[in-house]
């Protein structure tokens, strides 16, 4: 079987997550988990569930960041 190396997976954790949108570099919340949850209800963050647990899809991801990006302020 062939090993997908965790940088290049598709779908990403929670964890991963965080560390792609760099949330511990922009964020004061002590607790990024509550930060996805914020973007996830807030901000219609993409996700799929599989068994049960959310994984973010790295190409949806890409293009979310893109549309939520301003000009300016």
């Amino acid at each position: 079987m062939h090993k997908i190396r965790e940088q290049e997976s598709e779908l990403m954790t929670e964890r991963e997550l965080i560390t792609y949108l760099r949330i511990p570099e922009v964020s004061n919340s002590k607790d990024y988990h509550n930060v996805i949850e914020n973007l996830k209800r807030m901000h219609q963050l993409p996700r799929i569930h599989i068994c049960g647990k959310p994984l973010y899809p790295r190409g949806a991801i890409k293009e979310w960041v893109k549309g939520k990006t301003t000009n300016g302020k």
